[in-house]
C-alpha cells in the first residue's frame, strides 16, 4: 500500500488524522505505517520531519517504495485512527533553508553553470557543494543577489509536469528520476526537481546569510543560514562584539582593529619577554657550579624552552654532562639532558626505567618525563 504523502497537498498542514495500518516493534522502538501522513521522511538532504503521533514521540521517519515508516517510542493500536501533529517550528525553520538553498543553487548554477553536487541540512546549519571554484568576493555577490530574491517575495510554485512537458523544459537534477518528476521554481532564480516541502513564497525566509566557504574536492563548500538561524547566528555575534567590544573600550565597528592593536602590542610584549628571560637564565646558570660530573638542576619555574636553553649555557661553562629538570615532585618532571662528550642515552634509557619515565634523543642530548622525587633523582644522578 503506498502512503498518501499530505505534505505535498498542504507543506503548511501541521496537523492530521490516519488509520494505523500497521504497528511493528524494532529496534529501539516501534514501526508505524498510516495510510497517510503529514511528515516528511528523510530524503534529499534533509533530516525527516518531527512530532507525535497521538502519545507517540516520533524518532524518525524513512520511505521505501513509496511506503513511509514512522519509528516511535510506544506502540499504536492497529486499525486505529491516530492524530498527528508536527513539530511546526522545526519544520518551518527547514523549509527556509531548503528554499533559500535553491535560491543559491540556482544563482551558482545561472552565473557559472556549477552544479550542487551535495547539500546537507542539518540540526543546525546547512552545507552546499559545488564543483568549481568561487571566490570570496563572488560570495558577496551572490548573497546579495540571494536576498534581493528574497525581499521581491517571489511566489515558489510546485508543479508535475508531464514526460513530454519535461522534455522541454531545463531544470536541475542531482539524479535519474523514475516516475514523475515534482518541479519546484522560483521564478528567475531557480528551477529544480525536488521532493522536499519549500515555503509559498522567497519573503518567508526573512535572509539568507552565507557564513562559511572552503575548498572541497576542488570545488567549494558552502555553509548557509537562513531565517530564524542566520537571526540567531547575528545575535551570538552581537552579543560576543559587544562583549569584546567592552574588553577593549573600543566601538563596536572598531573591534577587529583594536585587537589587531591588542595583538601587536603582545608580540611586542612577548619579544621583551623572551629577551628578560634569557638574560635571567644567563645569570641562573652564572651563579651554578658545574664541578660535578653531572650538574643537575631543578626550578619549576622553567617553561617553554628554558630548561634546555639553560643546559647549553651550563654545558658552554664547562659541565661535563647537564641534566635539567622542570615540575614538581607531586606531578612529574621534564627532563633535558646534555652533554658535549658523552653519550647521554644510557643515563636517560635508566633514568626512564627507574622513575617510570618516557623519553630518548639523540646521544648529546635526550629530553622526555618521569615521576619521582627530587632527592631520589638527584641521588641516583650523583651515584
Amino acid at each position: 500500500m503506498i502512503t498518501e504523502k499530505l505534505f505535498y497537498r498542504d507543506g503548511y498542514m501541521r496537523e492530521f488524522d490516519a488509520h494505523v495500518i500497521s504497528c511493528e516493534k524494532t529496534d529501539g522502538g516501534y514501526q508505524v505505517v498510516l495510510d497517510r501522513t503529514g511528515f516528511f521522511p528523510e530524503g534529499g538532504g534533509q533530516y525527516a520531519d518531527q512530532g507525535r503521533l497521538a502519545d507517540a514521540e516520533v524518532l524518525d521517519v524513512q520511505e521505501k517504495d513509496g511506503v513511509i515508516y514512522h519509528k516511535v517510542d510506544v506502540p499504536l493500536l492497529e486499525g486505529g485512527t491516530v492524530h498527528g501533529r508536527l513539530d511546526w517550528d522545526v519544520r518551518f525553520e527547514r523549509m527556509q533553508q531548503h528554499t533559500g538553498e535553491h535560491i543559491i543553487s540556482g544563482i551558482v548554477h545561472g552565473r557559472f553553470g556549477y552544479e550542487n553536487v551535495g547539500f546537507h541540512l542539518g540540526s543546525d546549519y546547512c552545507t552546499m557543494d559545488f564543483n568549481g571554484p568561487i571566490t570570496r568576493e563572488e560570495l558577496k555577490e551572490i548573497e546579495l543577489e540571494a536576498n534581493k530574491a528574497v525581499f521581491r517575495n517571489l511566489a515558489v510554485e510546485v508543479t508535475y509536469p508531464s514526460g513530454e512537458e519535461l522534455a522541454g523544459m531545463e531544470y536541475r537534477s542531482k539524479i535519474e528520476i523514475e516516475g514523475q518528476v515534482r518541479i519546484v521554481t522560483v521564478p528567475g532564480y531557480d528551477v529544480c526537481a525536488c521532493c522536499a516541502p519549500h515555503l509559498r513564497s522567497t519573503g518567508e525566509i526573512g535572509l539568507i546569510k552565507l557564513v562559511n566557504m572552503i575548498n572541497y574536492k576542488g570545488g567549494e563548500r558552502i555553509t548557509m543560514l537562513c531565517g530564524f538561524r542566520a537571526l540567531k547566528d547575528y545575535e551570538i555575534k552581537d552579543e560576543n562584539t559587544k562583549a569584546i567590544s567592552a574588553l577593549l573600550s573600543a566601538k563596536e565597528y572598531e573591534v577587529a582593529e583594536a585587537a589587531a592593536h591588542l595583538k601587536e602590542e603582545a608580540a611586542g610584549l612577548k619579544g621583551k619577554l623572551a629577551s628578560l628571560q634569557q638574560k635571567l637564565l644567563s645569570y641562573r646558570a652564572a651563579e651554578i657550579p658545574v664541578d660535578d660530573e653531572v650538574v643537575v638542576v631543578f626550578d619549576s619555574g622553567l617553561s617553554r624552552n628554558a630548561p634546555r636553553e639553560l643546559m647549553n649555557l651550563l654545558l658552554d661553562r664547562g659541565a661535563k654532562i647537564c641534566a635539567v629538570f622542570a615540575g614538581t615532585d607531586a606531578e612529574e618532571y621534564r627532563y633535558v639532558i646534555g652533554s658535549k662528550e658523552t653519550d647521554v642515552r644510557s643515563l636517560c634509557k635508566k633514568l626512564n626505567e627507574e622513575f617510570q619515565g618516557r623519553g630518548g634523543g639523540k646521544p648529546g642530548m635526550v629530553q622526555g618525563s618521569l615521576h619521582g622525587t627530587e632527592a631520589a633523582i638527584r641521588t641516583r644522578l650523583q651515584s
